[in-house]
């Protein structure tokens, strides 16, 4: 394959597409990327927090394991269309073990006769000087490395581009770099692929998936993949291919631009791409336009990824049916914690009430009470604690019956962020050759403040002033009935995203739902640290709830452990909104 820098086509665009969000997703999404249309690249992002727990214990167990085996699949059935497409693949695949992920594609394309060239961008494994560096003994210590690696294999005229971990974004971005001859402090540029990056890297969340307006988005049985179509000055066209299911409408792209984010700096290692910049321009069908987008130079340090299992944990789960479902969970929380014959470090019970009153099926009757015990040691929380749980079936209270037969602990992951200086990981590229690339970190950066909402300094833009009367008349309505949402993790922190889709909605959103208010609303988040973003040019909010998720994804502190629905619960509450915003059809009742 040539250089990037000199690649036929438009020279003014790069199409970039994806072809999967997760370790899991659609196996088939490469060869339909790669026979709907033109690309230049095609991305695969495979890494998350969870994966990369999933990746280190497959690397306990075996040293040559490490990486994303369903890449290899995907790659086996279409390793030989991308290269008569002249499609580069660059993909975060490699995960803990790239070098091992590149040996299984070398090994693969020989089996299918095909001559590829393969790259490797490493360095960000900082497991085994976690110790040295102040991050303890995790099982897995990860910095995420930018694009200027991924751009140097891009540049080299490699097939295949393999990483460890770096950002999500920067299997796009690296690309963009080369293909423009981007400098280090371009920041504006940068910024602007790394916009374009966060918005398809999580596949077709950009195309209609997971969409709070979801009924509006034709064909979601299987939507197509996303494109961005990046120019020189890093403005960008996300896309799909035509004919393809879903859609993408500034709804898809604002609820992307909102997932899994911080406030209004989006910090990355190559540059900090500020959110409040972003302006969004729907230019046809399946076509937005995000431009203007400001950077900034990238903070001092990386973050870093640390994976240890954290202990074991065991759950069980009783139904309570019908009448003093209170009562019923009283009397099993007691006679359980008095059976057990030793104690867990932690045990936790949460009651959901699902049962309704007069029901008319036994479903509708139950309700559920999970326990659940954490400790370091497995005993604690395998048949010495279901076995306390089975042991009162028949003498506890009417209708006692469990969703799962009693089973042994299971291990349980925790993630903890940390940080280095940049120059702490030896980001590195080999390049098909087998040359070893260093690349270098970058000499221009500026400490990160966060940049999020005080209502105190709030824009004077806002036309209304809290209090005043013009929003009245309102009705008791869901908040989402005008409001959009997207939810998601970071860590053991959740962010909550809200949108809308006029100026006077977000004049109104905007005084509505403050912290308290949304504390109010998401009783579970009233102890809790909540910090609030303001996104005019989106229309949008930000909300991060700081410890909701306990110690990440893995350790399950909640029954939603992602906050994926968090989002959709808030969207649920009934509040006070203003008629004029409803939509005719609307059945609402005055308060």
């Amino acid at each position: 394959m040539t250089d990037m820098s000199r690649q036929p086509g438009d020279a003014g665009v790069l199409r970039v597409g994806n072809c999967s969000g997760f370790y899991g997703d659609r196996l088939s999404a490469m060869r339909e990327m790669l026979e709907g249309g033109r690309l230049d690249v095609l991305t695969g992002d495979y890494l998350a927090e969870l994966t990369m727990l999933i990746l280190g214990r497959d690397r306990a167990r075996d040293q040559g394991l490490g990486y994303v085996r369903t890449f290899l699949r995907q790659l086996e059935d279409c390793l030989g269309l991308a290269q008569d497409k002249g499609v580069r693949i660059v993909t975060n695949a490699g995960g803990l073990n790239p070098h091992g992920c590149a040996a299984a594609v070398h090994h693969l394309a020989g089996r299918l006769g095909l001559d590829v060239s393969v790259a490797v961008v490493d360095g960000d494994d900082l497991t085994d000087r976690a110790a040295e560096l102040g991050l303890g003994t995790p099982l897995a210590a990860n910095a995420y490395l930018g694009g200027f690696g991924v751009a140097a294999a891009c540049r080299a005229g490699t097939d295949v581009v393999i990483t460890g971990r770096v950002t999500d974004a920067s299997v796009v971005v690296g690309p963009a770099i080369a293909r423009f001859d981007w400098g280090r402090t371009e920041f504006d540029a940068i910024a602007g692929a790394m916009a374009a990056g966060h918005v398809i890297e999580c596949g077709t969340q950009a195309t209609g998936g997971n969409l709070a307006f979801f009924r509006e988005i034709p064909n979601l049985t299987r939507p197509g993949f996303p494109i961005a179509e990046i120019r020189r000055d890093g403005s960008s066209v996300v896309t799909k291919h035509p004919g393809t299911g879903g859609a993408v409408t500034i709804d898809t792209v604002v609820s992307q631009l909102l997932y899994e984010v911080q406030d209004a700096r989006y910090a990355g290692p190559d540059a900090v791409l500020r959110l409040d910049s972003v302006t969004l321009e729907q230019q046809g069908p399946d076509r937005v336009l995000l431009a203007g987008v400001r950077g900034e130079p990238p903070p001092p340090d990386l973050k870093v990824s640390c994976t240890s299992v954290g202990g074991y944990r065991g759950e069980l789960t009783f139904v309570l049916t019908g009448l003093d479902i209170e009562a019923k969970a009283e009397l099993a929380r007691r006679q359980v914690e008095a059976a057990l014959p030793v104690r867990p470090a932690q045990l936790t019970w949460t009651l959901a009430r699902t049962d309704h009153e007069d029901p008319d099926t036994q479903a509708r009757a139950a309700a559920t009470l999970t326990v659940t015990a954490r400790d370091p040691d497995e005993r604690k929380v395998g048949r010495a604690f279901s076995g306390a749980a089975v042991e009162i079936a028949l003498a506890s209270y009417p209708g006692c019956f469990l969703t799962s037969p009693p089973g042994g602990g299971s291990a349980y992951g925790v993630y903890r962020p940390a940080y280095v200086r940049q120059e702490v990981p030896a980001h590195t590229v080999t390049l098909p050759g087998g040359e070893r690339v260093a690349i270098e970190p970058p000499s221009v950066t500026r400490l990160l403040e966060p940049l999020s909402d005080d209502l105190s300094t709030r824009a004077t833009s806002v036309p209304h002033e809290p209090g005043s009367a013009a929003y009245e008349p309102v009705v008791s309505a869901p908040l989402g009935t005008i409001v959009g949402a997207r939810s998601g993790d970071k860590g053991g922190n959740a962010n909550v995203g809200v949108w809308v889709r006029s100026d006077d909605e977000f004049a109104w959103l905007d005084e509505f739902l403050t912290v308290d208010r949304l504390r109010e609303l998401l009783p579970e988040t009233r102890a809790l640290t909540v910090t609030r973003t303001r996104l005019p040019r989106l229309r949008a909010l930000n909300f991060v709830i700081e410890g909701l998720l306990g110690e990440g994804v893995a350790y399950a502190a909640r029954f939603d452990p992602q906050a994926k629905a968090l989002g959709e619960w808030l969207r649920a509450r009934h509040v006070g909104l203003p008629a004029r915003f409803l939509p005719a059809a609307t059945e609402v009742e005055h308060p």
